[in-house]
């Protein structure tokens, strides 16, 4: 990125207060990050960024939005004055788009849309230049910021877009203007804000506000939701699925490290367990056709995706058992689809679980958690631990279903506890999973059983 200071200011609408023109070859919103030569956002947050403009400065800042009183803005550095720094720092993403001009890929969902951005871009990058959302910057400060971030010359640009709250999404497609979406699943994430499943649906379909008109949306097949309110659109529509959708798949064979499967004749493996992953393998399938790429270049791409961490990452404990690890999210759909997939892998010896509490699920919470029993039994798991206030209705189900199972139940003041329990029961031979809502902090439950 190469902007000067009267570029920045004619895209974002704003005016440029210092005399002097300098260049900007980078954006941070962050002062700690800040480079030689970037251009300073203050956001407001927990702090007001305007007061981090002397330190932007210190690590060599060469310009700065600024929203405040003129008569305050700083002197020794270029100041950009606008009446908003996060529309000023979105519009300024919408003009780098626009100058840069990259095909781009839009993904959202309950579940799964940071593996299914992974694969996608891992596909993709076989035949193009390809940028992808970093982390989990999927909201409209993190959006902009991806784009803002993407290298020049990028030909795909693979945007992840998350949502809390209905109406998020249309102003993340709005800006970011996509060529192709996809919908990973509906589950129950934030349902506490949204109320129901049928409104989760709602706000996950307004990532089609900016969907080109002749653009494609790839959706689940399984998913009637979704179905029922793609009827109307303009743009293609392609269903993937498990043995059903217009790209289906039949899975072959599925073990710890890999599974693989077919899809019109063609066979394909990805390094993680489970159906649901196959899924998310699915949707970059259709997408790597969309561009025009061949089975053997899709083939490549999906064998060696390396996948964001805590997203369906086998590890080893110290002891040598083995650790699924699926803890940066959760919702009951997720829960259960990986409890159901870890139950059929072959160990040599236990299944174990650790299970924490799903949050933002509203009212039905409790019933929420306690319909997890569907997908324990006594002949699969051999032991459970249960962690948080929600989980206490799993806990009971459990012992009336399964008298004989042992199961484990820890408060939120009980962390400790819980961590010494399953090293004292874990063994070398061992398979355990730990699923949970990422503010339950279970990352660091897998931590400890590495060190």
């Amino acid at each position: 990125m190469n902007f000067t200071t009267t570029i920045i200011s004619r895209a974002v609408q704003g005016e440029v207060l210092a005399e002097n023109e300098v260049t900007v070859t980078g954006v941070e919103f962050d002062s700690r990050k800040i480079k030689a030569g970037d251009l300073f956002v203050p956001l407001q947050g927990t702090n007001d960024g305007h007061e981090f403009v002397a330190k932007a400065m210190e690590n060599g800042a060469a310009a700065t939005l600024w929203s405040r009183d003129p008569a305050t803005a700083p002197e020794g550095i270029a100041v950009i004055l606008v009446k908003n720094t996060l529309l000023a720092f979105q519009a300024l993403a919408s003009y780098y788009l626009l100058e840069e001009n990259p095909d781009v890929i839009a993904i959202t969902g309950s579940n799964g849309k940071t593996t299914t951005k992974d694969m996608t871009e891992s596909v993709l990058s076989q035949k193009f230049r390809t940028y992808k959302t970093q982390g989990n910057y999927n909201n409209d400060i993190g959006l902009p910021y991806t784009i803002l971030h993407m290298p020049e010359g990028t030909e795909k640009l693979i945007l992840e877009m998350g949502m809390d709250h209905a109406g998020e999404i249309s102003v993340l497609s709005e800006l970011a203007e996509p060529d192709v979406a996809a919908i990973t699943i509906i589950g129950e994430a934030h349902i506490e804000n949204l109320g129901s499943r049928e409104k989760i649906a709602d706000a996950k379909m307004e990532i089609t506000t900016g969907l080109a008109s002749d653009g494609l949306l790839v959706i689940p097949a399984n998913e009637p939701l979704l179905e029922e309110r793609t009827n109307s659109l303009s743009q293609t529509v392609q269903t993937v699925g498990i043995q059903e959708g217009e790209l289906a798949a039949t899975i072959l064979n599925e073990s710890k490290g890999a599974t693989v499967f077919s899809v019109d004749d063609n066979g394909y493996q990805i390094p993680l367990p489970g159906s649901y992953n196959v899924q998310n393998a699915l949707i970059a399938i259709a997408i790597g056709r969309w561009f025009g790429l061949n089975s053997d270049e899709i083939f490549q791409g999906l064998a060696y995706v390396q996948v964001t961490q805590n997203r369906t990452q086998w590890l080893k404990a110290s002891n040598g058992a083995d650790i699924l690890s699926d803890v940066y999210n959760a919702n009951p759909t997720a829960m259960g689809l990986v409890l159901d997939t870890f139950a059929k892998l072959p160990t040599d010896g236990r299944r174990l679980a650790v299970l924490a509490d799903m949050l933002e699920l509203g009212d039905d919470s409790f019933s929420l958690h306690t319909s997890m029993v569907e997908h324990i039994n006594d002949q699969d798991f051999h032991e459970i631990f249960l962690y948080g206030d929600e989980m206490k209705g799993l806990k009971v189900a459990l012992a009336d279903r399964y008298p004989s199972l042992v199961v484990h139940y820890f408060d939120k003041e009980n962390k400790q506890q819980m961590l010494e329990d399953i090293k004292k029961s874990l063994q070398a031979d061992d398979s355990i999973v730990l699923k949970g809502s990422n503010g339950m902090g279970l990352s660091e439950i897998v931590e400890s059983l590495q060190k």
